[in-house]
């Protein structure tokens, strides 16, 4: 397959990249060129704007395109709407966050995260509109692609290249030894980024459509066994209450 990536070679963008040059597919590139600049020299580098700036896709065709780097709605609407002709599939990546409520595990069919007052077009800092940007996100690409959209919601996503320190701090930290401040046990959900990469370039290969969550099964992973296969020996269990506080 061709294969247009919108978003830099950053985490999921470089494990898609991986994962689609071990399938054997073909990959561009599309982003401003600040990251990563010099990583695969192989393949080829367009370079525009999301944001105004998608004239070097014009007159393009792709089978998919994977769009990892849309956060506001009239960009994913611009860059739907442009490559609808020009593409079999559009891979979106959303999130769990698209959820209402997220605390239980959800369906595909529940009701996403309300945007109530908050700004649509740009991502707050402190990211409390971030799930239904999302949200209305995943809008824009259905409306242009119809069923040849592919919604993927990820759980907190890990592996190699991980810039947020999320879960890379939990082995990092039992690595150094000692005791370790840890909240009470209870389920933990995530999905390792080249599992994950590997799994969409599937999902475009075999013409996915619609939503799916992307994360490990609920309950299979719990805040204890996570720190057990960390290597951490001397967790120091404090209360929730106790966290938010300090």
């Amino acid at each position: 397959m061709k294969l247009l990536l919108i978003g830099g070679p950053k985490f999921v963008g470089y494990a898609l990249i991986e994962a689609a040059l071990a399938r054997g597919h073909e990959v561009t590139t599309f982003n401003r060129g600040l990251t990563n600049r010099s990583l695969f020299p192989q393949l080829e580098k367009l370079h525009g704007d999301r944001d105004g700036g998608l004239a070097p896709l014009e007159s393009r065709t792709w089978d998919a395109v994977l769009d990892t780097s849309g956060y506001v709605p009239r960009h994913v609407h611009d860059s739907a709407q442009l490559l609808a002709g020009a593409a079999d599939r559009y891979v979106f990546v959303s999130s769990i966050s698209y959820y209402a409520d997220y605390r239980e595990p959800r369906a595909e069919t529940d009701p996403p995260e309300p945007l109530g007052d908050k700004p649509d077009d740009r991502l707050l800092a402190d990211y409390s509109n971030y799930g239904a940007l999302k949200a209305l996100c995943e809008q824009e690409a259905e409306r242009a692609f119809g069923d040849r959209a592919i919604l993927v919601r990820p759980g907190l996503i890990v592996g190699p290249h991980d810039p947020t320190d999320r879960f890379t701090y939990w082995p990092r930290r039992a690595e150094r030894g000692g005791p370790i401040l840890a909240p009470p046990d209870q389920p933990v959900q995530m999905v390792d980024v080249r599992d994950l990469a590997d799994w969409m370039i599937r999902l475009a290969e075999d013409g996915g459509s619609g939503p799916y969550n992307a994360t490990s099964p609920p309950r299979a992973i719990t805040f204890d066994s996570m720190l057990e296969a960390c290597g951490a020996a001397d967790a120091v269990r404090v209360t929730e209450k106790f966290l938010a506080e300090q």
